[in-house]
C-alpha cells in the first residue's frame, strides 16, 4: 500500500463535520482547511472514503501543490510529478481549472498548459506520441489560488450527494450531504425520535436513517476510481463487504417526515424504498401547526422553505411561527432549522442556543439549534456534537 495524500472536498460550513468523519474512519493525519480536509491514508482509503463520508462531496488524490506565476512554471512543475504511476496508457484525463486571486488567471490556458505537460510526462513512461483516452476517467483539476497550483485526480466520479436513491425530482431539493450534516450536528441519536415538519421528497429522514443502521451511504452507487488499475478490484469488494457487515439493519428507528403537500409525500416514500428503508422511515400529510409527539427528548430536523424559491413572505413567516408555536409544547425536545430568512428566530419566538453559517447550494443560510434538556438516566445523554466546536 502506498501513502497518499487525499482531498475530501466540503461546502463551506461543513470543514469540520467532515473531519470529524475522517478521523472516525481511522485516519488521523488532518488538516482543516476552507472547503478542504486533507489527510493521508493508502489505495484502501480511497474506497473506504467515497464509501463512508456522508457530508464531503468528492474524495481527491493530490497529485501535487507548488507555486506558479508563469506558464513555464506551471508546464515545468507539473510535467515532475508522477502522472504515469497513476494513469495507464489509454486513460481519459480531462483538465478542469478554476483561478482564484492568480496571476494566471486564464483557466482555458492553464488547462491547456497541464494538459500539455501530462502527455509530454506520458510519453516519457509509454513511449508514444498519441494517447486514445479511451480508458478509465481520470478527471484532473488544477485549482489556482493566490499564485498556488493545486493538482489533484478525482475519484469519485459523480458528486457524493448522489446516493443512488433519489431518481426523482422535487423543488428546491436540499443535497443528500448537507442533510446529513444537519443530521451530524444534531443532538439526534438512534433511540429517539426524529421528526421533519417540513420534509418534502425525504432526503433528511432518509440520511438520518442511514446514520441510524450504519449505512454506508455510498453503498448502492460506483465511483470514477474502481476502474483504476492502481486500486484493485479486491479493495472495493473487501470495503463494501466490511461496510455491509458493519451495517445494523434491524436497529429499531423513530424516524418521521410530514409536509402539506401529497405529491412529495409520495417521492419521499418511494425514495425511502429505493433507499432500502422500507418499514424504517414514515411520512404524513401533516401542517407544521399540527406537529405534536408523546414521545420525550426527540429532534426537530428541517429545511422549511425560504421565500425566495416557493410561497409568499407573509406564508413563509406564519409557517415559522406555527413551527415556533408547535416547539413550545414540545419543550424537552431539540429544535434545528436551516433557512436564509434573516427573520427566522424573530417569527419562530425564540433566540438560538446556536447559529452556524452554511450553504445551501449557493443560497447563504443559518442553521439555527436549540438545544433541550437531557434526557435523565439516559446511558447516552445529549452533548454538543464535536463538528460544532
Amino acid at each position: 500500500m502506498s501513502k497518499i495524500e487525499l482531498i475530501a472536498t466540503a461546502t463551506f460550513g461543513l470543514e469540520a463535520v467532515v473531519a470529524r468523519e475522517v478521523r472516525d474512519l481511522g485516519y488521523q493525519d488532518v488538516k482543516v482547511e476552507n472547503a478542504r480536509v486533507t489527510f493521508t491514508g493508502d489505495e484502501a482509503a480511497i474506497c473506504k472514503t467515497n464509501l463512508w463520508l456522508r457530508a464531503a462531496d468528492r474524495v481527491l488524490v493530490k497529485l501535487g501543490e507548488f507555486q506558479a506565476r508563469s506558464f513555464e512554471a506551471l508546464f515545468q512543475q507539473t510535467r515532475a510529478l508522477p502522472w504515469a504511476d497513476w494513469l495507464p496508457e489509454n486513460a481519459a484525463f480531462p483538465i478542469e481549472g478554476k483561478s482564484i486571486k492568480s496571476q494566471l488567471h486564464s483557466v482555458p490556458d492553464c488547462q491547456a498548459i497541464v494538459k500539455k505537460a501530462v502527455v509530454e510526462k506520458l510519453k516519457q513512461r509509454y513511449r508514444r506520441e498519441w494517447f486514445p483516452e479511451n480508458g478509465p476517467r481520470y478527471t484532473i483539476e488544477a485549482a489556482l489560488l493566490k499564485d498556488v497550483v493545486t493538482l489533484t485526480l478525482d475519484t469519485s466520479g459523480a458528486g457524493l450527494h448522489k446516493r443512488g436513491y433519489r431518481t426523482l425530482g422535487s423543488q428546491a431539493p436540499l443535497k443528500e450531504t448537507l442533510a446529513a450534516a444537519m443530521v451530524l450536528l444534531s443532538y439526534w441519536e438512534p433511540g429517539r425520535t426524529l421528526i421533519d415538519p417540513f420534509c418534502g421528497s425525504g432526503t433528511i429522514p432518509i440520511e438520518a436513517a442511514l446514520i441510524g443502521l450504519n449505512a454506508a451511504p455510498g453503498l448502492g452507487r460506483r465511483f470514477a476510481a474502481e476502474k483504476w488499475p492502481v486500486v484493485p478490484a479486491a479493495l472495493w469488494n473487501k470495503a463494501r463487504e466490511e461496510a455491509r457487515d458493519l451495517a445494523a439493519p434491524d436497529r429499531s428507528l423513530h424516524i418521521l417526515g410530514s409536509d402539506i403537500d401529497s405529491k412529495v409525500l409520495g417521492l419521499a416514500r418511494f425514495h425511502a424504498r429505493q433507499a432500502g428503508l422500507e418499514g424504517k422511515v414514515f411520512f404524513q400529510k401533516l401542517a407544521a401547526a399540527e406537529l405534536r409527539s408523546s414521545k420525550p427528548y426527540g429532534c426537530v430536523i428541517c429545511n422549511p422553505p425560504y421565500g425566495e424559491r416557493m410561497g409568499d413572505k407573509g406564508e413563509i413567516e406564519g409557517l415559522y411561527r406555527d413551527l415556533g408555536n408547535s416547539f413550545k409544547k414540545m419543550d424537552t425536545w431539540s429544535c434545528y432549522v436551516l433557512t436564509a430568512h434573516p427573520g427566522f428566530e424573530r417569527f419562530f419566538g425564540k433566540r438560538a442556543d446556536k447559529k452556524r453559517k452554511l450553504y445551501n447550494g449557493r443560497i447563504e443560510c443559518h442553521y439555527y439549534q436549540y438545544y433541550g434538556p437531557r434526557p435523565p438516566r439516559s446511558r447516552n445523554p445529549e452533548e454538543p456534537a464535536p463538528a460544532q466546536q
